[in-house]
């Protein structure tokens, strides 16, 4: 690495960091079919881990409400959506900086084959799907 070129590695460096920004706009806001008119939606993170008798979904949604979040699986896959909104207490206060996503959101989790039992918590800031497997 000490004999890189600094202009060429910074080059790549800035490139790389674009690619990474247009990845992430491209997952958090995309337009989903629906209603009259496509909305803007974001996608929440994942972690989904299988073990022997279940597969854990653990969606992160910080301040939302998880008995307003549908949750469905439909053709193989987990569908998570919901909205996350500003409380209302806050919608006039002077925002310095807003980085979690607001607005719609929808997250399709594939999911391996075979049949389910749903169980669903909300623990630290996530909703978390406990799919047991039914053999």
């Amino acid at each position: 690495m000490a004999n890189r070129d600094p202009a060429n590695w910074m080059l790549a460096e800035a490139v790389e960091t674009l690619a990474r920004a247009e990845r992430m706009r491209r997952q958090i806001f995309q337009l989903r079919p629906g209603g009259a008119a496509p909305e803007p939606c974001w996608e929440p993170p994942v972690d989904v881990i299988e073990t022997e008798h279940e597969v854990l979904v653990i969606v992160g949604l910080p301040g939302v409400d998880p008995d307003q979040v549908e949750a469905v699986i439909d053709d193989g896959a987990l569908i998570v959506a919901g909205r996350r909104v500003l409380p209302p207490e806050l919608r006039n206060a002077a925002i310095h900086r807003l980085e979690l996503p607001q607005g719609r959101f929808e997250r399709r989790i594939p999911l391996p084959a075979g049949r389910y039992v749903v169980r669903r918590v909300a623990h630290n800031g996530c909703l978390v799907f406990s799919l047991s497997k039914v053999t």
